[in-house]
């Protein structure tokens, strides 16, 4: 090797131990799991199909519910959340279909029903799964009632929130997981 190459070698170590520590701490973090009692606030939102929606009838129905927060433009989070939706749809068993999926959209002053029936559409939603948007007034009543609540969409974080159908808590699930470790979840929970 001649001098030039062991200075560009030397060069591209040096750069690389420089940037090799920032890579590995931005490696995903796990999922923090918590059991939490949450107090649903009496809003009405509007569905996809722009039909009100009573939200507390909804997610105290007494069915497997799972709720999360996104918005119909997001090119981070939400399309992974979304994923992880269209996945355990594909994978329920038809015992276990009427695990009802919610969406709250963080960005109702563009989330219409138009734009949500379109979200759905690209990750071909089943019956089962609803997108709501409503008052910024009221999605702010139910993103603090979960402790979700962000001035600022573009700074929202993954979070996922199961409800256990015997005590009425909520499993609050929060980071990036795979689809099949949300399945995992959504078994250990027993929604599946």
């Amino acid at each position: 090797m001649t001098r030039r190459t062991w200075n560009l070698a030397g060069l591209l170590l040096g750069l690389w131990s420089m940037v090799a520590p920032g890579l590995l701490a931005q490696a995903p973090a796990p999922t923090k799991r918590s059991i939490e009692t949450y107090t649903v606030p009496e809003v009405t939102l509007v569905n996809q199909n722009g039909a009100k929606v009573n939200l507390k009838a909804v997610l105290e129905s007494g069915e497997p519910v799972i709720l999360d927060f996104i918005f119909g433009t997001c090119t981070t989070i939400c399309p992974v959340l979304s994923a992880g939706y269209a996945n355990l749809q594909a994978k329920l068993p038809v015992e276990s279909a009427k695990v009802h999926l919610i969406s709250v959209s963080i960005d109702p002053e563009n989330d219409t029903p138009k734009v949500m029936r379109d979200y759905l559409k690209r990750y071909r939603a089943k019956p089962g799964w609803d997108f709501l948007t409503g008052r910024r007034e009221d999605i702010d009543k139910v993103m603090r009632a979960f402790g979700a609540y962000i001035p600022n969409k573009m700074a929202h974080y993954p979070l996922t929130l199961i409800r256990d159908r015997k005590t009425g808590k909520w499993i609050r699930l929060f980071g990036l997981m795979s689809s099949s470790e949300f399945i995992e979840e959504c078994r250990k929970d027993e929604v599946l």
